[in-house]
C-alpha cells in the first residue's frame, strides 16, 4: 500500500479493466488469501494508521464485492481489540460467495451488526466510518434506477454527514470511477467528500478528475499483487507527473537556442468596447518566465493592415522584454504561434492565414470559439496534422462543447472520452482543462493532471498555461510532452503559491524556466 503521489509515473485503468484485472489476479490464486480478504486487511491497516484512536469503526457495507470487503476490514479491527458496528444495507440481498463467507465470518466471532442506519447522536465526531457501500460496482439505467437506488442514496447521504472522518473503500460510493462524476443527475455534486480513499486492485481515471478530486480526498493505492499483471495491460489513462528529460541551459546558449514565441490576441477596447489585449500580455508574460528565447506581442486592432491604426490603437506590451509585433510582420512559419487569447471577433480575420502557416501552434479562447462556427476554419484545421504541423488547443470545457456540437454538462460527464473525441476528429493534442485537466492526442495514453487547486479559476490562467505550452513547444518538445509538462508545472505553480492573494499575473511570474523546471 502506498500514498499516491502525483510527481510519480502511474496507470490508470477503467472499470472494465479493473473487473479484467481482478479475474486474472483471482484465477492465479491457489492456497493463499484471497482477493477479498488482502483488500479487507489493506483496509484495516490504514483505518488503524490514519486513525489509531477511533472509539468505534463504523462499516458501512453494501450488498456486493466492495461492502464484502468492508466486511473483512471488521474482522481484521476486531481481532485488533478495536470497536466496530457494521451496518447493513440490503441484508437480505443475495451476497457474491466470497462476501457471503466474509459476513458468516463477522456473525460467527460476534461482531455488532445492524441494519438500520445509526441516529445523528450515535456517531461521534472522533469516530472513523468506512465507506464499502458501492465502489466500483455503480452501474447506470438498471436497479440504481429503482426504489432500492433511491434509498441507497439516502444511506450514503448519511454516511457523510455524520460529522466523522470517512474512508472510502476503492472509490466514494454514488461516483463513476470512469468519469469522475456522481450518479445523480443535479448541476449541484452531493456533499460527499472522503477524508482518505484507498484504491484496491487499480488506480481509477475518476478519483483524479471531475468531481473525483474534491471527493475522495489524500489517495492511497494497494494494487493486491497485481503489478506485474497491470505491466501487460494497456491502460485507460496515465497520471500526468513530472518530466525528468525537461531542456537544460548550457552556457554556450544564445536567446535563438530557447526558440521564439508570438501570442496574436487581445481585441483592443475600441473594436467592439470590450478590451481584452491583458490576455496577450499574460501569455506573453509566462512564455517569457518559462525561458522562451524571444517572446511577441501581436494584438489585434480594428484594421490589422493599417499601420496608422496600429500605432493609434495598439497598447505597448506591460513587460520591457517583450516585443511588438504587427500581424503582417508576423513570421508565421517561424518558432510557437499562440492564437485566440483575447482575440474576440477580430481574431476571425487572421485566423485562415495562421491556421495555414504556422508550422507550430497553440489555440486558445476565442480562436476555438471562431473554429467552431466556421466548418472551413475546422478543415484547416484538421488538414495540419497532414502538412506535418504541430498543433494542441487548449479549450475550457464550454468551449469544447461548442467544438463537439454538444453542451459543457456532456463534456463533463465523461471528460476522457470528450477529450479524446476531439483530438481524433480535429488531428491535434487536445488539453481540456478544469478538475483533472485531461491531455489527449490519437495514438497517445491520455493523461490526467492532479496538480493545481481551486486558486486557478480566476481570469487570464488559461492564457498563462497558453503561453507556458508555446515555450516548451518552443524549447524542442513535441506537442504531447509539452501539453504534460506544461499542464503539470502550471498546477504545481499555483499549488506553492503561499500569496496571500493570487491573479493570473502572479501565476505567470512564478513559472520557471527551462533550467528550474525539474527541480
Amino acid at each position: 500500500m502506498k500514498k499516491l503521489n502525483w510527481q510519480e509515473p502511474l496507470a490508470l485503468f477503467d472499470v472494465a479493466q479493473t473487473r479484467q484485472l481482478e479475474h486474472l489476479a483471482s484465477a492465479r490464486i491457489q492456497n493463499g488469501p484471497t482477493l477479498m480478504s488482502q483488500a479487507g486487511l489493506s483496509v484495516a491497516k490504514l483505518a488503524m494508521a490514519i486513525k489509531p484512536f477511533a472509539p468505534r469503526h463504523w462499516i458501512f457495507c453494501g450488498p456486493g464485492n466492495n461492502g464484502g470487503d468492508g466486511l473483512e476490514a471488521a474482522t481484521h479491527l476486531h481481532q485488533w481489540g478495536q470497536e466496530v458496528r457494521i451496518v447493513l444495507w440490503q441484508p437480505l440481498s443475495k451476497r457474491p460467495s466470497d462476501a457471503a463467507n466474509a459476513l458468516n465470518k463477522a456473525k460467527a466471532m460476534g461482531l455488532s451488526i445492524q441494519e438500520t442506519l445509526p441516529s445523528q447522536s450515535e456517531v461521534g465526531p472522533q469516530d472513523l466510518c468506512i465507506d464499502a457501500m458501492l465502489g466500483i460496482g455503480l452501474r447506470a439505467g438498471t436497479a440504481e434506477a429503482s426504489d432500492a437506488a433511491q434509498d441507497m442514496q439516502t444511506w450514503i447521504h448519511s454516511l457523510y454527514q455524520f460529522g466523522a472522518d470517512v474512508l472510502a473503500v476503492d472509490i466514494p460510493s454514488g461516483l463513476n470511477a470512469n468519469t469522475g462524476q456522481f450518479q445523480n443527475k443535479s448541476s449541484t455534486p452531493p456533499n460527499i467528500q472522503a477524508q482518505h480513499t484507498l484504491q484496491l486492485l487499480t488506480a481509477k481515471p475518476g478519483c483524479i478528475t471531475a468531481h473525483g478530486r474534491d471527493a475522495c480526498g489524500t489517495l492511497w493505492l494497494d494494487t493486491l499483487n497485481s503489478d506485474d499483471l497491470q505491466q501487460n495491460l494497456k491502460s485507460s489513462a496515465q497520471l500526468n507527473s513530472r518530466l525528468q528529460n525537461v531542456l537544460k541551459r548550457q552556457h554556450a546558449s544564445h536567446k535563438g537556442s530557447f526558440g521564439d514565441v508570438t501570442v496574436i490576441g487581445g481585441e483592443a477596447v475600441q473594436v467592439r468596447g470590450m478590451g481584452m489585449t491583458g490576455a496577450v500580455d499574460l501569455a506573453a508574460s509566462a512564455a517569457l518566465h518559462a525561458g522562451a528565447g524571444r517572446v511577441m506581442a501581436c494584438y489585434l486592432e480594428a484594421d490589422h493592415n493599417t499601420a496608422a491604426n496600429f500605432s493609434a490603437v495598439a497598447p505597448a506590451p506591460r513587460l520591457a522584454e517583450i516585443m511588438q509585433r504587427q500581424f503582417s510582420a508576423v513570421q508565421l512559419q517561424n518558432g510557437v504561434i499562440v492564437c485566440g487569447c483575447g482575440g474576440g471577433m477580430a481574431v476571425v480575420k487572421v485566423l485562415p492565414q495562421v491556421l495555414q502557416q504556422s508550422v507550430s501552434l497553440v489555440l486558445d479562447a476565442d480562436a476555438l470559439n471562431a473554429i467552431s462556427r466556421d466548418p472551413w476554419l475546422r478543415d484547416l484545421l484538421r488538414q495540419r496534422a497532414t502538412y506535418n504541423m504541430r498543433t494542441v488547443i487548449t479549450p475550457h470545457p464550454l468551449e469544447a462543447a461548442r467544438l463537439l456540437g454538444s453542451d459543457s454538462a456532456t463534456v463533463q460527464h465523461d471528460r476522457l472520452c470528450a477529450a479524446q473525441t476531439l483530438a481524433k476528429d480535429l488531428n491535434c493534442t487536445v488539453v481540456l482543462k478544469g478538475s483533472g485537466t485531461v491531455i489527449a492526442k490519437s495514438g497517445e495514453v491520455p493523461a490526467v493532471n492532479f496538480t493545481g487547486n481551486a486558486r486557478l479559476a480566476t481570469g487570464g490562467t488559461g492564457d498563462v498555461l497558453a503561453g507556458l505550452l508555446a515555450a516548451r513547444m518552443a524549447q524542442g518538445m513535441r506537442e504531447f510532452e509539452a501539453a504534460c509538462a506544461a499542464v503539470f508545472e502550471h498546477g504545481l505553480a499555483a499549488d506553492e503559491c503561499n500569496l496571500p492573494s493570487f491573479t493570473a499575473g502572479k501565476l505567470a511570474a512564478l513559472i520557471r524556466g527551462p533550467q528550474m523546471a525539474s527541480l
